[in-house]
């Protein structure tokens, strides 16, 4: 068994959880995010807390634990909180610019790298 898919998943506050036999709906503050699940892994609910199982004690099966539970963990915390990546760069003229939805960043090239942001994700810069 799992040692990563044996945790139980908390429900936050304001986290609403619809379960199917093919997939989990979660439902939050951050929106809606509907999951399927790998094959043979089912959640169940009890006292508020999810958690995952394999259908049989399979090999086969075993190694879609770990994932299933990662998948409706990160589904969750996704509605309830979002998800947060910093990124640091370090160096003598490298920088990063937000205009927009255009992240620019001067990385070294003989040209600037250019990203657009895409619709649902901000970006700021730092200092």
């Amino acid at each position: 068994m799992s040692r990563v898919g044996k945790r139980p998943i908390p429900i936050p506050a304001g986290v609403t959880v619809q379960i199917s036999p093919e997939a989990v709906e979660a439902k939050g503050p951050k929106g809606t995010m509907r999951q399927p699940l790998p094959p043979g892994i089912v959640v169940e609910m009890q006292d508020g807390v999810l958690h995952a199982r394999p259908e049989r004690e399979e090999r086969a099966l075993a190694k879609f634990h770990g994932l299933g539970r990662s998948l409706v963990a990160n589904a969750v915390t996704g509605v309830s909180a979002g998800f947060k990546k910093e990124l640091d760069i370090v160096g003598i003229g490298y920088r990063a610019e937000v205009t927009g939805q255009r992240l620019t960043l001067a990385l070294g090239y003989s040209h600037p790298v250019i990203f657009e942001v895409p619709a649902g994700i901000a970006g700021r810069g730092g200092e």
